[in-house]
C-alpha cells in the first residue's frame, strides 16, 4: 500500500472517529464544568481583582467536535454608576471577544481568543454609541470618574451564532446591532435600524426605542442557515417608560441574510418584574428555546431566584407584527404601540397571537445541584437533547454602590463567581 492511500486513511479515520465523537448521543457530559484558571485582567486601586472572564453572554457548540464550546462576553467590566444613566467602565480599552473552551476533565480550558474587531481590522470595544449610531443615553465614566466619549466601534455583545463557515453573527444591547464576522472576528457586515452599519442595511426603525442595556440579548440562527432570529430582552420603550410600565409584550425579529427581509412577533414574558430573555436559541425552523429569568442568586438565604426557565415557543401561528410604513414606533393597534397592549388580553383584543410558549426546564427545580448564579445567558442545544447553559460571571466583579468595583460572591457557595455551563437533558 503507497504512502499517499496511507495517508488518505488516516485522515479518514480521523475525521470519522472527530465526527462520531460529535454526533454519539453517548457522548458523556458533566452535570457542570467551570473555566479553569481566568486570567487576572487587572487590580483596581482598592484591590479588587478583575477577571478575564466575563464569558458566558452567548453559547455555541462546535459542529463538528462535541467537547469544544465558543463563549462570548459583553462589552467589558462595568457597573452602574450612581449619576442617572450612566456607567463604570473599568477598562475602556476593553475588546469584546469570543473564547474558543475545550471540555477537558471536567473543566473548560480557553484555547484560543477571538477579538472583535471593524472591518478594517481594528479593535472594537465596548463603549456608548454616538447619537444617531446606536446611542443608548447612557454616559460611560471610568475609574477615576472622568467622561469617555462615546465610540462608534462600541459594541456590547450579547447574542451569538457560528455558522458552518466558522463565521459568526453577535447581536448587541446598543443600536441594536446585528454584526457578521469573519472566523477572526472582523467585521463583514453590521445591521442597525439606522443604516449607518457596513453595508446599509437595516432592522426595523422601531427597534430604535429598545431600553438601555435591555437590547438584543438573544440570537438565533434556523437549522438551514437561512434566517437570523433576533429576541429582546425586555419590552421596549415604545413609546416611552411610562407608557409601557405594565408591559410583558417583548418582540421577536426575523432577518432574512440573502434579501434582508424581516419579520416580527410577539412574546410575552411571564411577569413584568423579571430581567426578561436572556437567549434564544433553534430546535427547527419554527420551533426555539427561550431563556427567561429574574437577576437574582440562585440559593441565596434572603432575597433568592425564584424565576430561571427554559421556554419551548414556537412561531408557526404567531401573527407578523410588522410595520410595512417602517414608522419610528411600528404598527399601532387602536392608536397604540404593541407594548402598550401589556398582556395576552391586550394582544387578543388587537387580533394578534404571540407566539406559544411551554415549560421545558426550571433551573431552579431541575438540576441536579444548586444553580447559584444570578445571570443565566448562554443556550446550545447538542445532540441527544441534551442543552448546555453558560452563566455571565460579570468578570467576579459587581458594583459596591459607590461608582466601583466589589467581588461577585456567590451567596449560596460563598466564593467568586466563574463561567461554567451546566449540562442537562430535557424532553421536547
Amino acid at each position: 500500500m503507497n504512502r499517499s492511500l496511507l495517508a488518505t486513511l488516516a485522515l479518514a479515520a480521523v475525521c470519522f472517529a472527530s465526527c462520531k465523537k460529535h454526533h454519539n448521543d453517548n457522548f458523556t457530559y458533566p452535570d457542570m464544568a467551570e473555566a479553569s484558571d481566568p486570567a487576572l485582567l487587572y487590580t483596581t486601586a482598592q484591590g479588587v481583582k478583575v477577571y478575564n472572564g466575563g464569558f458566558g453572554s452567548s453559547l455555541a457548540a462546535d459542529p463538528t467536535e462535541a467537547d469544544v464550546f465558543y463563549l462570548l462576553t459583553d462589552r467589558g467590566p462595568n457597573v452602574a454608576g450612581t449619576a442617572a444613566n450612566s456607567i463604570i467602565i473599568g477598562r475602556p480599552d476593553f475588546c469584546p471577544q469570543i473564547g474558543k473552551f475545550r471540555l477537558k476533565d471536567g473543566k473548560l480550558v480557553l484555547e484560543q481568543t477571538i477579538e472583535l474587531k471593524n472591518a478594517n481590522g481594528g479593535k472594537l470595544n465596548g463603549l456608548p454609541n454616538p447619537a444617531g449610531m446606536g446611542a443608548s443615553g447612557e454616559t460611560a465614566y471610568d475609574l477615576n470618574g472622568q467622561v469617555i466619549a462615546p465610540s462608534a466601534d462600541g459594541i456590547d455583545s450579547e447574542g451569538m451564532v457560528r455558522m458552518a463557515d466558522g463565521s459568526f453573527w453577535i447581536s448587541d444591547e446598543y443600536g441594536p446591532h446585528i454584526v457578521h464576522f469573519d472566523a477572526t472576528g472582523k467585521t463583514i457586515e453590521r445591521i442597525n435600524p439606522f443604516g449607518t452599519g457596513t453595508g446599509g442595511r437595516k432592522i426595523p426603525a422601531v427597534f430604535m426605542t429598545r431600553r438601555a442595556n435591555r437590547g438584543m440579548e438573544g440570537l438565533a440562527i434556523t437549522p438551514d442557515g437561512k434566517t437570523l432570529v433576533g429576541m429582546m430582552q425586555s419590552p421596549m420603550y415604545n413609546p416611552s417608560k411610562n407608557a409601557v410600565a405594565n408591559s410583558t409584550v417583548l418582540s421577536i425579529v426575523t432577518f432574512d441574510i440573502a434579501s434582508g427581509a424581516t419579520k416580527q412577533y410577539a412574546y410575552l414574558m411571564d411577569n413584568k418584574s423579571l430581567t426578561g430573555v436572556s437567549e434564544i436559541i433553534a430546535v427547527n425552523a419554527t420551533t426555539f428555546l427561550t431563556l427567561e429569568r429574574d437577576g437574582l442568586y440562585g440559593g441565596a438565604s434572603t432575597s433568592p431566584a425564584t424565576f430561571k426557565k427554559v421556554f419551548k415557543i414556537d412561531i408557526s401561528n404567531a401573527t407578523d407584527i410588522s410595520d410595512a410604513s417602517n414608522g419610528a414606533n411600528g404598527k399601532l393597534y387602536g392608536g397604540k404601540t404593541v407594548e402598550e397592549l401589556n398582556d395576552n388580553a391586550g394582544l387578543t383584543a388587537a387580533g394578534i397571537n404571540a407566539v406559544t410558549k411551554t415549560q421545558v426546564l426550571d433551573l431552579l427545580k431541575d438540576l441536579p445541584t444548586v444553580y447559584p448564579h444570578d445571570k443565566a445567558e448562554g443556550l446550545a442545544l447538542l445532540p441527544g437533547n441534551i442543552l448546555a447553559i453558560s452563566n455571565d460571571d460579570d468578570f467576579s466583579v459587581v458594583d459596591n454602590g459607590s461608582n466601583t468595583f466589589a467581588p461577585k460572591i456567590l451567596p449560596a457557595t460563598n466564593s467568586l463567581d466563574r463561567n461554567r455551563i451546566y449540562f442537562v437533558k430535557i424532553r421536547l
